[in-house]
């Protein structure tokens, strides 16, 4: 059932759940030459993805204000980060997405785009980030919840709560990227 803008907070936690493994990221000819379009920046504009990811016209819409302001706040303490792309033609913020990075976690919460393939560019950088560890992200863990179609194309793959739960752990037990330190 999906949340409702007016509606209870939940908590989710699927089971199958999403993972994208880091080793497994689909990056098609087409968005191999689509980073060339886009400048990727850390934590610069985290609000403004976090507001881009919780415009009202998109379709099930689930960041209310008071969880805007929780993410904010979780950034400013430090435990949720922004991968942002910034289009290299005008300067402009064309896409990126946000989540919390707990040790070798990072849990997506949300992307947007406003070109294309902008937020699937913040993506790839991402999966960068998290490998760029000196131990090529071994042990670090992508969870993106839910494997929708458009995540399957770049490779999410669902895993039982069981295994994710180990996964989980030994992530947990890890330092957080240079990039998010």
């Amino acid at each position: 059932m999906p949340l409702r803008r007016n509606g209870p907070m939940a908590w989710w936690s699927p089971d199958p759940r999403a993972i994208i493994p880091l080793d497994g990221l689909h990056v098609s000819r087409s968005l191999r030459r689509a980073q060339r379009r886009f400048d990727v920046r850390v934590d610069t504009a985290f609000a403004a993805v976090i507001d881009a990811c919780a415009d009202p016209r998109r379709p099930g819409g689930w960041i209310t204000p008071a969880i805007r302001d929780a993410y904010v706040e979780l950034h400013r303490l430090g435990w949720a980060h922004s991968v942002e792309t910034w289009s290299v033609d005008d300067g402009t913020l064309a896409g990126g997405l946000y989540g919390v990075a707990i040790g070798g976690l990072f849990a997506g919460e949300s992307m947007f785009h406003h070109r294309t393939d902008a937020s699937k560019v913040a993506l790839v950088a991402l999966v960068g980030i998290l490998r760029d560890d000196g131990n090529d992200g071994r042990g670090r863990l992508l969870d993106v919840q839910w494997r929708t179609e458009h995540l399957a194309s770049l490779g999410a793959i669902e895993i039982a709560r069981a295994e994710y739960l180990s996964r989980l752990g030994r992530a947990l037990a890890l330092p957080l990227p240079p990039a998010f330190t």
